[in-house]
């Protein structure tokens, strides 16, 4: 019994050692965008692109530049809140930029803690460093908000923060889910609707565990909320011209004069202050789906 004790123990040892390496979050890298010049034009043109004031200001706000947070989001996990991302105590005013790089695309917090994935780093992981530098860079500009951020509603045992470290190996994927090197236009938009737009994070339906089923990218999904279903807008199920939904996005008018409705609004709000040639590219990578 005694040695039966003892291998218990042990091989409880070894387990929490493994769970303690395989969760860890991943480490600050001091070196990014070594020798780039932050550019808060371009900057701009990534937090339109990447949506972060319809997360971050604060809900029914006409401001959209003060980033207070406070936006709920429902999930079968809890309910997420927003936090205050503006450049002040409250928010990021401390961050500097390798701590704001490791929370955008690898999901963890200048704590060293994992942030929860209704912060869309599983998309955000495709982003060049210059456009975090130049997100950063812009992001300073803005006005600073002392509004504390709210906790999160998330029970037992999502409430484990490292058991996130987990998920992340399931989830977290380096690869794009258009396979290969494409050029010219169609990069442009792989890397505006599977990075910046994280549009499969709504898009595209989920498993029990709430990763993305990749294989049915983009095909709708049920709305997280339990109201209704957000549309499958691959080549199946979206029959629109490339100029139908490069137009869509830059007007909020569809082919057959509906409008723009729900959240999808302040998706059309943010991107219609990008380039038409974005818009495009958005339209381009849509067609050229499987």
């Amino acid at each position: 019994m005694r040695r039966f004790l003892i291998a218990i123990c042990l091989l409880a040892v070894i387990g929490l050692g493994a769970f303690w390496v395989l969760t860890r979050p991943a480490p600050l890298r001091a070196d990014v965008a070594a020798g780039h010049t932050a550019d808060p034009d371009n900057g701009a043109r990534v937090f339109h692109a990447g949506g972060c004031a319809s997360c971050h200001a604060a809900p029914d706000s006409e401001d959209k530049l003060t980033l207070a947070g406070g936006e709920a989001f429902a999930s079968p996990f809890g309910t997420f809140h927003a936090p205050n991302i503006s450049p002040g105590a409250q928010g990021i005013g401390g961050w500097d930029l390798p701590a704001f790089a490791r929370a955008v695309t690898r999901g963890v917090s200048p704590e060293g803690r994992h942030y929860y994935p209704a912060f869309p780093y599983t998309a955000y992981v495709h982003m060049t460093d210059t456009d975090v530098a130049d997100l950063f860079a812009y992001m300073q500009t803005l006005p600073v908000s002392d509004t504390p951020s709210k906790p999160h509603e998330v029970g037992f045992p999502f409430n484990i923060r490292r058991g996130l470290g987990l998920w992340k190996l399931l989830y977290v994927h380096e690869d794009y889910v258009m396979a290969g090197d494409p050029d010219g236009e169609l990069a442009r938009g792989r890397y505006l609707v599977e990075a910046l737009g994280h549009c499969g994070e709504c898009h595209t339906p989920r498993g029990p565990l709430g990763g993305l089923d990749r294989s049915a990218w983009l095909t709708g999904a049920p709305n997280p909320s339990g109201k209704g279903q957000i549309p499958d807008i691959s080549p199946g199920g979206l029959d629109w011209s490339a100029g139908d939904i490069a137009y869509y996005l830059q007007s909020g008018l569809t082919p057959d004069y509906d409008s723009v409705g729900g959240s999808m609004a302040s998706v059309v709000q943010n991107l219609s202050q990008l380039p038409e040639s974005d818009r495009t590219a958005i339209a381009a990578y849509l067609k050229a789906l499987p």
